[in-house]
């Protein structure tokens, strides 16, 4: 039967890693506080403005600026788990338990998984409303709140799982050297997810890029419909500010 190791030093699993553990602060972790802590600071102002217009313009009031708006939450969350990072980051990490150093990393999943799954969502939206010719889709508010509520389900799992055991505490020859207490499958698992819903979001704007472009020049050629093309252009702005979060 395995060894588990939960009440040991982060040290341990440092060393049977290779990877290096802070001893003092140096230039490069004052200079990689300083620059986090700015990011973050940053991240806060900048999808709480995000947040404000949507909650105060009557004109976003659609699934699409929801969903945005909830990318804004994703991120304003990304940057708490890494304004907690980086105040147990550097030399703090020699100080941190089993149990915090897996919740500063269950942090970072938690938020990153939120945003990817959120951009899913968005490109999968996009996409049903490009082919559709509409400029707001016709998804419900409910349908709307139950994919938010799926978005966070999901995230929150991901961030759960190794401290619910998909770890190497008591598995030590299976630890990853990027993330000492993780298990090298888990990692792999989340890089794999992660790729796999990223090509599909390149699927999805890819197709919506041949298709507007082809129905950009039919139109040119056959049609004088104003209010059609502008339909076009207005879908197309929406298309690239989400593609400006990225």
């Amino acid at each position: 039967m395995s060894e588990c190791y939960e009440n040991v030093s982060i040290r341990l699993f440092y060393n049977i890693s290779g990877k290096k553990l802070s001893e003092t602060w140096g230039t490069r972790d004052v200079l990689v506080m300083v620059l986090g802590l700015s990011v973050c600071t940053i991240c806060f102002v900048a999808n709480l403005l995000v947040l404000l217009a949507i909650f105060i313009n009557r004109h976003f009031h659609y699934p699409i600026y929801y969903l945005l708006g909830n990318l804004a939450v994703a991120d304003f969350f990304a940057g708490i788990s890494y304004m907690y990072l980086m105040f147990h980051t550097g030399p703090f990490t020699k100080d941190l338990t089993v149990s915090r150093w897996l919740i500063r990393q269950g942090l970072l999943d938690t938020s990153l998984t939120a945003s990817v799954a959120n951009l899913l969502a968005i490109a999968v939206e996009r996409h049903q409303t490009i082919f559709t010719m509409q400029l707001h889709s016709t998804m419900t508010n409910q349908r709307v709140v139950i994919f938010i509520i799926a978005i966070w389900s999901v995230a929150i799992m991901m961030g759960l799982i190794p401290s619910l055991g998909w770890n190497c505490i008591c598995s030590k020859d299976n630890c990853s050297h990027m993330a000492p207490l993780y298990s090298r499958n888990y990692l792999i698992f989340w890089a794999v997810s992660n790729l796999v819903i990223f090509c599909i979001m390149v699927v999805a704007y890819s197709h919506i890029f041949i298709y507007v472009r082809r129905k950009t020049i039919y139109m040119s050629k056959h049609t004088r419909n104003l209010k059609h093309k502008e339909t076009m252009i207005n879908l197309m702005k929406t298309v690239g500010i989400i593609l400006g979060e990225y």
